[in-house]
């Protein structure tokens, strides 16, 4: 599995359940993902490890990161297209 962290190429990885869509900015994490004391288990603990160590290091990397991010999109109303 490669994952390059905040690269916005409009791809999304998945680790059973859980979703992880890689943005310029943010990395956001979905979904659900329960790991099994099993073969099954290790491999999405293992895949898990990898994205959130590629996360760490290049975050590690950024010679100045803010704080903070500004707030995200907001989400607009939409009218419900069932009422």
């Amino acid at each position: 599995m490669s994952f390059t962290p905040f690269v916005d190429d409009g791809g999304s990885l998945s680790v059973d359940g859980l979703t992880i869509e890689n943005g310029e900015e943010r990395v956001a994490f979905y979904g659900r993902l329960s790991i099994g004391k099993d073969q099954a288990g290790l491999k999405d603990a293992k895949a898990l490890k990898a994205i959130v160590d590629a996360l760490v290091a290049r975050l590690e990397q950024e010679p100045s990161l803010p704080s903070h991010l500004p707030p995200g999109e907001k989400a607009h109303p939409v009218d419900d297209p069932f009422a």
